[in-house]
């Protein structure tokens, strides 16, 4: 059975950090490419990064540049995003999804509601408060 799991989400201040998960289970993780999206109450699905398989590279959307830092661990099935001085506007419920063309696609940065639902799998989701 497919999963992707996320985890690490919670409340921060903002400047603060965390670290998210997405664990997968049911197929290799090295010929995918995963994908993080968010979306914040009554706004659009947005496309966050990608990390493209067997390196080739990845995506962030510009306005976490320099803050977020998307990395994989294909031994342990898992990838994270490592999100740096974060603002009140990345608070959203942050998704991982599996797109098993191996690349990042920049329909993640153009068009991410639309690309969402071609993912392979996606997971459920966890939430990132950033409130003072």
């Amino acid at each position: 059975q497919v999963q992707l799991v996320e985890s690490g989400g919670g409340s921060v201040q903002p400047g603060g950090s965390l670290r998210l998960s997405c664990v997968i289970s049911g197929f290799t993780l090295d010929s995918s490419a995963i994908v993080w999206f968010r979306q914040a109450p009554g706004k659009e699905r947005e496309g966050v990064s990608c990390t493209g398989s067997q390196n080739s590279g990845s995506l962030y959307v510009d306005s976490v540049k320099g803050r977020f830092t998307i990395s994989r661990d294909n031994s342990k099935n898992t990838v994270y995003l490592q999100m740096n001085n974060l603002k009140p506007e990345d608070t959203a419920v942050y998704t991982c999804g599996a797109d098993h063309q191996g690349v990042c696609d920049n329909n993640l940065l153009t068009h991410p509601a639309r690309y969402y639902y071609t993912m392979d799998y996606r997971g459920k989701g966890t939430q990132v408060t950033v409130s003072s």
